[in-house]
Order: C-alpha cells, then structure tokens, then sequence
C-alpha cells in the first residue's frame, strides 16, 4: 500500500480535484488528435488571445484534466493547447516504449501540424521532462520555458522514492482496479485494457537511470524552475539546477546588472502532489511566461515616495 500511495498519488489528487472542480472550472475547447510517430496523440486548445500560444504537459498517469482548477489563469490573453502524453488519458499506448526524448520530438510534430513556429511551454513533473527534452532537442521551438517540480537527473529523487518507482510494474494494475486513477482512464482511454500495459511501460521507464546534466547548457531560451518547498526533489538537486542554468552564481548587482535570465521559485505549504493545481503556481508563472520582467528598484520607489 505505501508503494501505490507514493506513486499514484499525484494522480489520485488531480482525478479526485478535477471531478470536484469541473462544472466551476470548465472552459471551452476545440479538441481532436494528431499522429506522431505511431503515436495517436489527443490534445485540446483552450481559450484565445494574441499571446504566444502555450503548450502544456501534465504529470505521469494523469492527463490534461489535471490543470482544470488553473485553466482559467493560463488562458488570459493567450491560447493554451494541452496534449494526452503517450498511453495516458486519450492517447493510446501504441507499441513503442516510453521515452521522453521520443515524445519531445512528437511534441514539436504536434506544434507544427497545429501552424504554430513556436510556443511558450509549461510541463509539470513527467510532462516537464517531456517539456524538457522539446527544449534541447528544438530549441528554435520553444520561446519560454517552465519546468515544474522536474529534474535534471535521476539522483535528484529522495533516496526512497527511486527505490519504490523501480518496484513499479503491470502487477499493481489489479490492485488499482478500483481507485480514481484506474477508473478516470477506463472512462476515456481509446483502449482501456492497455491499463496494465501503461503500468508496466511506467515502471520500465521510472528504472532506467538518466543525467541530463549538460544539455542543461543547451537551454538559450529564458528557463523557469517552479518546485514546492516539500517536494520529492532533493533541495540540493532543485539548487544545482538553476546553477546548470547560470541562477544563484553571484549577486544580482544593485541595478540588477548580473542577474540571470532564468528564475527559480519555491512554492510554500505544497508538495510534489499538490504543486500544478495550486493557484499560487498561475501567478508565479504567468508574468514570466508573458515576459514581465520589470520591476521597480529601491531608487524609483523612493523617488515616488519623495515627489
């Protein structure tokens, strides 16, 4: 029981959140599937703006549902297409292994073939690993960039929690039969009998070992790590991330001269399970995302003060 709890819980939460919060949260959206190396993917457009178009990728075992509490923020002024990864919510599986590096390819397949050049990406947990691997493998893609309690390496998991994702496999798919999570995927998946099949592929891909540590440097565009200060994250992994990216070298210098382009946020009171429906992670996320990069310095505000 300790291992379903662990690896499933982010799923647990997104259903169980999603089902409670629909009819209030519900938007609009122009919906179909695009092939993408044999992979069938499903995706969804919500909202509308002159904003750059944002692609968004949900965590593991769940689907786009999962941002359905924080829809509304995310499609101010902008037009948002969320995608079912492979396997997951109305995706099918399709014969090939899960890989993120192969799905990073497919989502610029998936960006071309809707007529956008370029997107700004947000991916949370699987889905920023995904994102991720878009970025470095496309770089000329991806305009703006948030990762969201996602790693760079492996060995950035606690100790504990590598050892229960190697122990994932098609076995526990029995076991699940009657959680949110099972239920939630038999009610959309185009083959709901695969479910033991996307357990097992998970697990196949939780176990091998992965550093992704130089195509960090491969990053051009600005970079946002969003984590929760209760994460399954290491902190010191979360800090040598926005290092990797040149974030939390030196002093950012009185007028802000040596500060980064990239940013880091922390997000209090969350974890790891509760982290992409937050409405703190809209507010953090969506300024940097819009380019909003001005903010007053001690000379303006005393000036105002003065005048």
């Amino acid at each position: 029981m300790k291992i379903l709890s662990s690896l499933f819980a982010v799923a647990a939460l997104a259903l169980g959140v999603t089902s409670a919060v629909h009819a209030a949260t519900a938007v609009s959206a122009k919906s179909g599937h695009i092939q993408a190396d044999g992979i069938n993917y499903y995706y969804e457009v919500h909202g509308e703006g002159a904003g750059k178009p944002l692609l968004l990728l949900h965590g593991g075992l769940g689907s786009i549902d999962m941002f359905k509490p924080i829809m509304e923020r995310l499609t101010r002024g902008r037009q948002v297409i969320g995608v079912d990864l492979q396997g997951h919510g109305r995706t099918g599986l399709g014969a090939r292994p899960i890989s993120l590096e192969a799905m990073g390819d497919d989502m610029a397949t998936i960006l071309k073939s809707l007529g956008h050049d370029q997107a700004d990406v947000l991916g949370y947990s699987f889905g920023g690993g995904v994102a991720f691997r878009l970025a470095v493998q496309h770089p000329e893609v991806v305009s703006r960039l948030a990762l969201v309690s996602a790693g760079y390496a492996q060995d950035g998991f606690y100790p504990e929690m590598i050892k229960m994702q190697a122990r994932m496999n098609a076995d526990m798919a029995d076991m699940m039969k009657d959680t949110p999570m099972y239920k939630s995927y038999a009610a959309v998946a185009p083959k709901p009998a695969d479910f033991p099949r996307l357990i097992g592929a998970m697990g196949d891909f939780m176990r091998k070992p992965y550093d992704y540590s130089k195509d960090v440097a491969k990053l051009k565009m600005p970079v946002m790590l969003v984590f929760a200060d209760s994460d399954m994250y290491r902190p010191e992994h979360e800090i040598k991330f926005y290092q990797l990216l040149g974030g939390g070298l030196r002093d950012a210098g009185w007028m802000r001269e040596t500060m980064s382009q990239n940013r880091l946020a922390i997000i209090p009171n969350r974890t790891h399970y509760d982290i992409f429906f937050a409405p703190e992670l809209p507010e953090a996320v969506m300024p940097f995302l819009d380019g909003q990069e001005k903010v007053k310095t001690w000379d303006e505000i005393v000036n105002e003060a003065n005048r």
